[in-house]
């Protein structure tokens, strides 16, 4: 079996970026989802000239936590995902038949694409599988792997920011809480419009989406209290 001792992972391209449009947008909106959350439930529960120190504490607690989280599950997907495709390439290689090592190629699509490909059109990535000549001896994670977990963590602590720091900047607390929510729809709406050009559609629409799910989710928190 030529190749299976390898000690390159040949498993992202050397140019990759190591989170993609769709990751950063997505772990920024979470952590604006998860702070915004965070402020309407201490704003409800919470009064007196503290409040602008109390929101920006609870808040950034929360996201240092989650962003903790999010960035360990994300080595822990990348590690899952890689460990398929190592176990689809030693079954391309390993396969008693073609038509096993297809049928488990196939698998692995998603059901969209299954309907769309052939089992001539799977063919050529079975046999570039088959003579692969660096698969490496088992899946395993590496430092841009650690690099992106490292940018989730900040992206969604950092998101945290410009909805608390109008509580700290403004005597006012309504005003404040204006400004945070204004705030967090214009990110929501520069989120929304980069994701709407990476997928080539109308960016303008995708933003005012987001915002649109920026609104019913402040509209939520306030209907909670917040």
């Amino acid at each position: 079996m030529p190749g299976n001792n390898a000690t390159s992972d040949d498993t992202d391209t050397p140019h990759e970026s190591v989170l993609n449009v769709i990751d950063r947008v997505a772990e920024m909106c979470f952590g604006l989802f998860m702070a915004l959350t965070f402020v309407g439930a201490v704003h409800s529960a919470t009064a007196g000239a503290d409040v602008g120190h109390t929101m920006l504490v609870t808040a950034l607690g929360c996201n240092l936590a989650w962003g903790l989280v999010d960035a360990i599950m994300f080595l822990v997907r990348t590690l899952a995902d890689r460990g398929m495709r190592f176990k689809v390439a030693m079954a391309a290689r390993q396969a008693p038949t073609v038509a096993e090592a297809l049928s488990t190629i196939r698998d692995t699509l998603p059901s969209g694409m299954q309907a769309l490909l052939t089992d001539a059109d799977i063919e050529p990535l079975r046999r570039r599988l088959a003579n692969a000549t660096t698969i490496p001896a088992r899946a395993r994670l590496n430092f841009r792997d650690l690099l992106g977990s490292i940018r989730i963590f900040f992206i969604v602590v950092l998101s945290t920011f410009p909805v608390v720091i109008p509580f700290v900047a403004l005597s006012d607390v309504k005003m404040a809480l204006i400004v945070s929510r204004a705030l967090t729809l214009v990110m929501l709406f520069v989120g929304g419009m980069a994701l709407g050009r990476h997928a080539g559609v109308n960016g303008w629409l995708t933003g005012l989406a987001m915002m649109a799910l920026g609104v019913a989710l402040t509209m939520a928190v306030i209907a909670l209290g917040g």
